[in-house]
């Protein structure tokens, strides 16, 4: 979006200011960029922002993300408007878990408990036992005994998460992300020629050939922290590129490498979805109250209950 006379020529004072005067409180994911993560008042992760959510404080969450994410905080504050910079920022494993389809799925396999990824609709939140996110899948399956389980909707998480808990019988849903499956295992192993120093970090819901030459495999949180405890260390990155900004701010010297695509010329670290969020449009939710985003109450009461129970047990 192109400044244009409709806003202010100091867009982040301008920002700070409706903030206050909404008393709003601005949460934003690692994979934003810089600039919103510089205006939130909190920066996390999946876990963090559903945490910080339950417990807001405020009339009014500005929630920098994707949809689900903001569904989520709407679902933890019933009767406080969530608002999204832009309503179009949704996500390759929401929408790739259609609730009618996932419906049928978990027909066809009576009897077994149902784990899913956050990174979920609200109709598929409410069709679920637990919730889970990537840095407490592994406690999240091993609190669910040895029921049969299914577990969406990322197949690489799911794949991950059985090889860490030795659950081989994980009945999987075959969703992927758009950004870490990108990530090219050949171009990845020249890179790792290039720079022998490096430490590879990966997200889990990579493929498991990137898995594979990873040195530390984690959730966002993780990655960041990894990162950090060792910053005289070059990281070649397998994860969005948002989260650079947090190690920087943390280790200002560390040399990062984002993790190569298979196509040279594309920018296979920045998630399109993420994206689609900036200062402008920020400026904008906070000014108009809007675009907000809701969840129909019969859905949202069920899908708090294994969300609040993931909550718990982390």
């Amino acid at each position: 979006m192109a400044l244009s006379s409709e806003f202010p020529v100091d867009l982040e004072a301008a920002i700070l200011d409706l903030k206050r005067e909404r008393n709003a409180l601005i949460l934003a994911h690692y994979y934003q960029e810089d600039p919103i993560q510089d205006l939130a008042d909190v920066v996390g992760d999946s876990l963090a922002l559903a945490r910080a959510a339950q417990t807001a404080d405020c009339e009014l969450i500005v929630f920098c993300g994707v949809h689900f994410m903001a569904e989520t905080a709407a679902i933890l504050n019933p009767g406080r408007p969530v608002v999204v910079p832009d309503l179009d920022a949704g996500c390759s494993l929401a929408d790739g878990c259609p609730a009618d389809a996932f419906g049928e799925f978990v027909g066809q396999h009576p009897g077994a408990k149902v784990l899913t990824y956050i990174n979920a609709s609200a109709e598929v939140k409410a069709m679920s036992d637990l919730i889970c996110t990537s840095s407490n899948a592994v406690k999240m399956v091993e609190s669910m005994g040895d029921a049969p389980l299914i577990f969406a909707p990322d197949r690489h998480l799911a794949r991950w998460v059985s090889k860490q808990t030795g659950r081989e019988d994980l009945i999987v849903w075959p969703g992927a992300c758009v950004v870490h499956e990108q990530f090219s295992a050949r171009e990845l192993a020249r890179l790792k020629v290039r720079n022998p120093e490096a430490d590879v970090l990966a997200h889990p819901e990579c493929d498991q050939s990137v898995l594979d030459q990873a040195d530390f495999v984690a959730s966002t949180t993780g990655i960041i922290q990894r990162a950090v405890e060792f910053p005289e260390r070059p990281s070649i990155v397998a994860t969005e590129e948002g989260v650079f900004h947090s190690i920087r701010q943390q280790a200002p010297d560390k040399v990062l490498i984002p993790a190569p695509g298979a196509d040279e010329s594309c920018s296979c670290s920045l998630c399109p979805y993420m994206r689609l969020n900036t200062l402008e449009k920020l400026y904008l939710s906070l000014r108009d109250l809007g675009p907000e985003v809701s969840v129909d109450p019969v859905i949202a009461e069920r899908a708090r209950v294994p969300i609040e129970r993931m909550l718990e047990l982390s």
